[in-house]
């Protein structure tokens, strides 16, 4: 349930920045537009690859191993 909270988090704030670069798009501030795709909208993209990523792993213990199970 936590990680479905994180990635909806995560494309809203996407879905947020995306309106954002289409408004400068619209005014003809083509710069903006540029150096807020190279900066602020590449790490919206990164963050969501990167929970993408994690959730693609497994389960993983405190050291980012395999759970060992009763020992």
């Amino acid at each position: 349930m936590k990680y479905e909270k994180q990635i909806t988090m995560a494309m809203e704030r996407l879905d947020q920045s995306l309106a954002r670069l289409n408004g400068f798009i619209k005014k003809g501030h083509n710069e903006d537009a540029i150096n807020f795709m190279d900066n602020e909208l590449k790490e919206r993209y990164e963050e969501l690859q990167n929970m993408i990523t994690l959730s693609s792993t497994g389960a993983l213990g405190a050291r980012g191993t395999s759970p060992t199970g009763i020992i």
